[in-house]
């Protein structure tokens, strides 16, 4: 075997593997279930492949500066082919493993890929079906052989044949990964990522190794993790967030990372491996808590009235207990009751009975949602930052949590609040660039170095930060009070049986909202009521939903009513859609953020019908399915009158 390489300084991923491979060459770097078994890979072997994979890329002709995609679940090949892209000074460019290839189509030529590396057969498809549209496309490599028994084009490659052209290819040039690796540079740019295209054309994002690597040191130190940490990898590789997780923070601590079998044994895998550190996005611990009222309603009368009074108590004190704060002995005595009955058994359920720390970003967190987990023990905070910043610009220190702020600038970052509101930032974890664009580059760093975040915000008299709304989201109502959406829709989504929801009211009389029931759980609640439907689009429309939906409305308006400034938001009609907002018909990106402009002008006929008065509207929906094939949904939707609740309070 080649001498293992080692620096004095390890300022760059490559440099840093490396030195855990020699440090700790024998624990556990990551770990991959399948079939049912929990396989591990050690730094070393972690190291052995990344060699394999780099020397087999060098041979077949990837050079210095390139780009090379990775498309896939969280899979450990997926995470040691980005570690061999950069060993050779490349760069490794993720991309939604659920995306369509037309999807992919615009990244791929963005980013003038020739290599690209694909977790399976359905991956494999994607690209062959728009390798026609790529004529600087070479090479096609993959990991899992099932299925391609019989693909016999010449450009695809096992990647356990990629590994051993690239142990020969060490055996015949010994020195040739050290000197790559060696040449590499703290300003090189360690990953592309792009963003989600919220309002127009994705855009790549230049990270350098020195930008991802402070913003990993950042948060480390802040929470204090350790080597021995375990994390469960599950989120999109092309998300910023796993990126800082589950291979910044890893190649920087030396903790373990686990990836799950599938998407659909998270919750099981998340329960074997018992993870100590935890991420993820608001949409998750909703999807969660969603679970956990799904289950109560089924349980007995006596459960279900033991559960609601200890989550009395734990919404009393339980966030209070944690953060160490004084509450009344009978509250305090009532909790510790509360966790051996009820709160103990339900985080040993989420796979949560081990965490230290769990972080949630991406999006707002409802405040009630914030507080649902924070009351039964787990240590949830919430951290703030973009693509740009790699993920890194606020986090929450212990014993400081604010339901309603993002907590503090994160060490070595600087947050200040331009005159218009909007928060900017400026710090080692910005971007270098973004790709082949000199002029959106410019647009989004003012000439004092600091990044444009286009969020709105405010810091309280903590030094805590707020975030509103996105800058250009933030309106008024035609009476002058502030409008904030996302704060309106995140209240929403607070409830189990309510998926997502879009509001409107920007320069208008009134709020008015599109509700995405959950069909999980408004469906469990219709059988247990002898409900009968048959599918998404007949439960929608049954009146008892729409029952069922006004009365979380209702609530929400009234808690609206003390926010303030907020008060005037209050929703006064609604409607259900009869379809889900999808990420395959443009509705949400890829991480599951709603396009507001594109389903603002796709159901304009129905916020017409909102405002116009009406009391139901026909509408005819095209639909993309996953086969690629395009089909249309109509119905006739009922729109309802919600009640409101005089405002108390006006800001002067």
């Amino acid at each position: 075997m080649p001498e293992m390489i080692s620096w004095q300084a390890p300022d760059t991923f490559p440099r840093l593997l490396f030195q855990h491979a020699r440090l700790r060459g024998e624990q556990p770097a990551m770990r991959e279930k399948d079939l049912g078994i929990w396989q591990c890979w050690t730094w070393s072997e972690v190291a052995a492949e990344v060699r394999a994979m780099a020397c087999g890329l060098a041979e077949m002709g990837f050079r210095r500066g390139e780009n090379l995609a990775i498309i896939g679940e969280n899979r450990p090949r997926m995470y040691m082919m980005m570690s061999a892209v950069q060993c050779l000074g490349g760069v490794p460019l993720p991309l939604y493993q659920d995306a369509v290839a037309d999807e992919m189509l615009f990244v791929l030529r963005d980013a003038e890929i020739r290599f690209a590396f694909v977790e399976d057969q359905e991956q494999v498809d994607k690209l062959l079906e728009i390798r026609d549209q790529l004529p600087q496309f070479e090479h096609l490599l993959y990991d899992d052989p099932r299925g391609m028994r019989h693909y016999t084009q010449p450009f695809l490659h096992d990647i356990r044949e990629l590994m051993a052209m690239g142990r020969i290819h060490d055996r015949n040039h010994p020195d040739l990964l050290q000197t790559e690796v060696a040449a590499g540079s703290t300003a090189d740019v360690s990953v592309m990522l792009y963003t989600s295209g919220t309002t127009g054309r994705p855009k790549g994002v230049c990270l350098t190794h020195h930008a991802f690597i402070s913003a990993a040191r950042g948060g480390i130190e802040f929470d204090r993790l350790r080597a021995d940490e375990d994390i469960l990898s599950y989120l999109p590789m092309a998300w910023v967030g796993d990126h800082l997780f589950s291979f910044a923070q890893a190649m920087v601590s030396g903790f373990t990372i686990n990836c799950p079998e599938s998407a659909e044994t998270v919750m099981t895998d998340l329960r074997e491996i018992g993870p100590t550190y935890y991420f993820a996005p608001p949409r998750v611990f909703e999807n969660l808590l969603t679970q956990v009222m799904i289950r109560m309603e089924d349980a007995s009368f006596l459960k279900q009235k033991m559960f609601h009074f200890f989550m009395a108590v734990a919404r009393r004190s339980g966030a209070e207990i944690l953060d160490g704060q004084a509450v009344p002995f009978v509250d305090r005595l009532l909790y510790a009751l509360g966790d051996v009955l009820i709160f103990g058994p339900l985080r040993n359920v989420l796979g949560m009975s081990r965490i230290r720390v769990a972080y949630t970003a991406g999006a707002a967190i409802g405040p009630d949602l914030f507080r649902f987990y924070r009351s039964i023990g787990i240590n949830l905070k919430q951290l703030y930052g973009q693509t740009e910043t790699c993920a890194y610009v606020c986090l929450q220190p212990d014993g400081q949590i604010k339901f309603d702020s993002v907590g503090k600038p994160a060490p070595g970052v600087e947050v200040k609040i331009a005159d218009n509101g909007e928060i900017l930032v400026k710090g080692p974890m910005l971007l270098r660039e973004y790709y082949k664009r000199p002029d959106a580059t410019a647009e989004a760093i003012n000439a004092d170095g600091y990044f444009m975040t286009g969020d709105a915000g405010l810091f309280d008299d903590d030094g805590h930060l707020k975030i509103i709304d996105r800058a250009k989201d933030v309106g008024k109502l035609a009476n002058g009070a502030m409008y904030a959406p996302n704060y309106i829709e995140n209240k929403l989504k607070f409830f189990p049986h309510i998926k997502e929801a879009v509001v409107f009211g920007d320069c208008r009389e009134m709020v008015c909202a599109f509700i995405n029931i959950d069909i999980g759980a408004v469906g469990n609640w219709a059988e247990r009521r002898g409900i009968a439907y048959s599918g998404y689009a007949d439960l929608a429309a049954k009146p008892e939903v729409y029952g069922l939906i006004r009365d979380c409305v209702e609530q929400v308006n009234g808690g609206l009513v003390e926010e303030g400034v907020l008060a005037d938001s209050q929703i006064h009609r609604f409607l259900v859609l009869h379809k889900e907002l999808d990420p395959d018909d443009d509705e949400l990106t890829r991480t599951r953020k709603v396009r507001r402009n594109f389903v603002a002008e796709k159901y304009g006929v129905l916020i017409d019908a909102l405002y116009g008065g009406r009391s139901r509207q026909f509408i005819e929906t095209t639909v993309r399915f996953e086969d690629g094939r395009q089909g249309k949904v109509a119905a006739d939707l009922v729109i309802e009158d919600v009640r409101t609740f005089p405002v108390v309070w006006r800001a002067a």
